[in-house]
């Protein structure tokens, strides 16, 4: 009985497409490899979804090296027939030592059914002959992510040598389960020498059982017996799904565990609607990730920043707060589009977050079609602090997702309206137009300060002074940070960008006047130090506030605090309180009692250097080379002025 084997496509008298034509038609994408594979092979997976199951998609990425129990069965197997030369590299891969792959598999699909041969592909059911030979066809999912099928290509532009492995297990359409193993490769068309002559070929290889020229693939005990030798993960007894195993993987010069987290925070910035629950319901579909045996966790969007906040957006998107995009002339339904903002920290960029160009600010509105895979972050215009944040979904229409679609590029990451006609291009722009309106509304500021509010310095958790130009936000112009469900996460505490406003002399009063720069009462700048004046001061023993750097913003659970640290210079026991006022941009004015409706800001409570938590109201604190913090909930759409009051404790 003849072995499997590689087969060679000679090109035909009516012609074939060549390897390089094959592989460039996924142009010249800016994301990089490893994330279009992600994106392409999450979506050939949630496309293939079991009808009317409601079982989670299982998606999973493994990364090994072959073993020495099962590297001389790769190498018996896959260089069986082979071609010689260098148009063949996966000779050289298998020759080599060890050999790596990275295996993308799904369970809960319906596999790689249908016919094995092009010609007997006339029915619906042709995924086997979509993947494995034909390319360009047309999506034949309702609302599916995919397209005309190019996505399939970065399997084999991930794999040095150009080669996968496809093993699925399908129903048959008598009700059977099958299983089925094929090789695929794609490199570059050649002319070979052939019996005194000389022959062109595609550059398309095939390994399997070849059959009247045509390669088909192993099945059942055969594949099954094949894929144990190969070390391939099996199949249960009712389980059906597809996995494609790339061979030599471009990793782009990470090493294996660095690029399994890569992995794992790529999936969740491009894959995260699929991962949360919606209504109730479980989440669509569940990620994992290995390497060489050890499993890396996939990042909860929930709980990452900031994807915390696309999420809340979404739905936002989702529920009665949504809105609803229109496209007036002609009049069609565009989508839903739901926006956050918020008060948040300085953003520490990852290798993720900037292949899609979000680096320390969000300000971006992400785009997805009915199938709720994310096409692109859309960036907006960006806020006039440093410390806001914002951040949008928009859903297109069901009826719309054709024209959507079609201004989708081969790897589906964005939406070009000058690739369609006038008519469909149209609905496209305006999309942009109305994101972008609805975005601008979200920046401005409305609000006005009591008559008669007196002119005083910013504190020091004033914002910048960019956002002090009208219709611009101040520190606080964000969501209502004690609202139930907020998703805000994250625990690294970053500076807030501050202005220092000129500093003025500390106060005589017993009770310390609010900052105006940190350390300005530090000392009165009327005596230099070190006179006479100055340590007859000291001896008075005053108790007085000392602030320790800028303000900063941090996470606390659900909620963005505002942060400033003090110590109190003078070792008695001092009664130390807060004094918090509001400033809104363009007004100077100072509030202390917030007009009808309106927030202020609120004294979560006092914290030692070690995190321990003094209660919320006046306190009783030792002073001394202690690190204090005042931790404090801004308010919306408000600058935040802190002032810490300080006294002695009097003897009873």
């Amino acid at each position: 009985m003849t072995g499997p084997k590689w087969f060679s496509q000679p090109y035909p008298p009516d012609g074939a497409s060549a390897a390089e034509g094959i592989r460039n038609q996924l142009g010249r994408p800016e994301l990089d490899l490893l994330t279009i594979l992600v994106r392409e092979s999450a979506q050939n997976s949630w496309d293939a979804r079991l009808p009317q199951s409601g079982i989670p998609v299982d998606y999973r990425i493994d990364m090994w090296t072959v073993g020495p129990a099962h590297s001389a069965a790769w190498r018996e197997l896959f260089l069986a027939g082979a071609p010689g030369g260098d148009k063949f590299p996966l000779r050289d891969t298998l020759n080599r030592g060890s050999i790596r792959v990275l295996a993308v598999s799904d369970r809960g699909t319906r596999g790689l059914g249908g016919p094995t041969r092009a010609d007997d592909a006339v029915g619906p059911d042709r995924d086997f002959v979509s993947f494995i030979r034909n390319i360009g066809e047309p999506r034949d999912t309702a609302l599916g992510g995919g397209t005309y099928g190019f996505g399939k290509g970065i399997f084999y532009l991930l794999s040095k040598p150009g080669t996968v492995l496809v093993h699925s297990r399908c129903r048959t359409a008598n009700g059977t389960y099958e299983t089925r193993l094929i090789g695929c490769a794609l490199w570059q068309s050649y002319v070979a020498s052939e019996g005194g002559g000389r022959r062109r070929y595609t550059g398309r290889h095939w390994w399997g059982k070849v059959s009247d020229h045509v390669v088909e693939p192993l099945v059942n005990d055969e594949a099954d017996a094949a894929a144990h030798r190969l070390g391939l993960r099996p199949f249960g007894s009712r389980e059906t799904g597809t996995t494609v195993l790339v061979v030599d993987p471009h990793v782009e010069g990470r090493e294996a565990s660095e690029t399994a987290d890569y992995l794992c925070e790529t999936i969740v910035w491009h894959l995260w609607p699929k991962m949360i629950e919606v209504a109730g319901k479980p989440a669509a579909m569940r990620f994992t990730v290995t390497c060489d045996g050890v499993r890396h966790p996939v990042p909860d969007p929930r709980d990452t920043r900031p994807l915390n906040m696309f999420v809340e957006a979404y739905e936002r998107m989702a529920g009665p707060d949504g809105s609803d995009l229109e496209c007036f002339k002609p009049k069609k339904h565009l989508g839903r589009l739901g926006l956050v903002k918020r008060i948040m920290p300085a953003l520490e960029p990852t290798p993720a977050s900037q292949m899609v160009d979000i680096e320390d600010l969000v300000h971006h509105v992400c785009l997805m079609r009915p199938a709720e895979l994310v096409v692109t972050y859309h960036a907006g215009p960006k806020p006039p602090s440093t410390n806001q944040g914002y951040a949008g979904v928009f859903r297109a229409d069901e009826a719309m997702d054709d024209v959507y679609a079609k201004a989708e590029p081969p790897t589906h990451d964005a939406w070009n309206p000058h690739s369609l006609d006038r008519s469909e291009s149209t609905f496209v722009r305006t999309t942009f137009r109305r994101i972008n309106e609805a975005l601008e509304s979200l920046l401005s500021l409305t609000g006005v300060t009591r008559p008669g509010a007196s002119n005083v310095a910013l504190g020091a958790a004033s914002s910048m002074f960019s956002g002090l130009v009208g219709g611009a936000w101040g520190i606080g112009g964000a969501t209502a940070y004690s609202k139930p469900g907020s998703t805000a996460a994250g625990r690294r505490g970053q500076p807030a960008t501050t202005v220092r406003p000129t500093g003025r002399p500390a106060s005589t009063d017993p009770m310390s006047d609010p900052v105006t720069a940190p350390g300005a009462h530090d000392a009165d700048p009327s005596f230099p130090p070190g006179t006479e004046s100055d340590r007859s001061r000291a001896v008075v023993r005053r108790p007085r506030v000392q602030y320790v750097g800028d303000p900063y913003y941090d996470d606390r659970s659900d909620s963005t605090v505002l942060i400033q640290e003090f110590r109190l210079p003078v070792p008695v026991a001092q009664l130390v309180r807060i004094d918090l006022a509001v400033t809104l941009p363009g007004t100077g004015g100072r509030e202390v009692d917030p007009p009808l409706g309106a927030g202020m800001p609120e004294l979560i409570g006092w914290e030692n250097e070690a995190g321990r938590s003094y209660g919320s109201g006046t306190q009783v604190l030792l002073g001394g080379d202690t690190l204090w913090r005042a931790v404090v909930r801004p308010a919306p759409d408000t600058m935040t002025e802190i002032g810490i009051k300080v006294e002695a404790v009097k003897n009873p």
